[in-house]
């Protein structure tokens, strides 16, 4: 975003936190298809989807007068959205995290990023988001908030109530397990779940 733009989203976001209707409203314009990707590979379904972004703005607006000027606009959006996502996904306990730990189970190689992001690349975006459900919860959010929100592992920590030095063992696991999906090593598995 060029300084001009960063300019206008502060000015945008100052007229909204006053009560200006229309500025917020050029706001949720400018943000809500990204806030509603990144909730679609979060959440299980495009209803559950939908329903959180319409929840995570209407947060925001009641937030707005939180808002630190001095951070990114985007970033401080996608951190509502994740922790909004993963508390809604934690409350329904949507699937069993059998997540505990136990790194001796860890394959020793990581798989080869250029490897996995080939693989993302040969599927369609529905055929990733079918992958990423098969997914235990933490695994896919950690991986939807590095690779698609771009936090830090302390951000991520953070939003997901592990330890920092957690994350990186959640999202090397979350990355075998997905490239195994698309690879075709679970792929049985995800069209029998898909079928479902």
């Amino acid at each position: 975003m060029s300084p001009a733009e960063q300019a206008g989203v502060r000015e945008q976001i100052a007229r909204a936190q006053s009560g200006d209707a229309e500025a917020w409203g050029e706001l949720y314009r400018l943000h809500a298809p990204a806030i509603f990707r990144f909730c679609r590979r979060a959440m299980p379904t495009r209803e559950d989807a939908e329903d959180a972004t319409m929840d995570i703005f209407i947060k925001v607006r009641q937030k707005l007068s939180q808002y630190d000027p001095g951070r990114p606009f985007s970033a401080w959006l996608y951190t509502v959205a994740a922790n909004h996502c993963w508390d809604l996904l934690r409350r329904r306990k949507v699937r069993q995290d059998l997540e505990t730990g136990e790194v001796e189970n860890m394959p020793l190689a990581h798989p080869d990023p250029g490897q996995l992001e080939q693989l993302i690349e040969k599927h369609t975006s529905q055929e990733v988001r079918r992958a990423l459900d098969h997914l235990p919860t933490r695994s896919r959010m950690a991986l939807v908030l590095r690779y698609y929100a771009e936090m830090s592992y302390d951000e991520i920590a953070d939003t997901l109530g592990v330890r920092r030095t957690f994350v990186g063992v959640v999202l090397l696991r979350a990355r075998h397990q997905l490239r195994d999906i698309l690879g075709g090593h679970g792929a049985a598995n995800a069209a029998a779940g898909g079928a479902a």
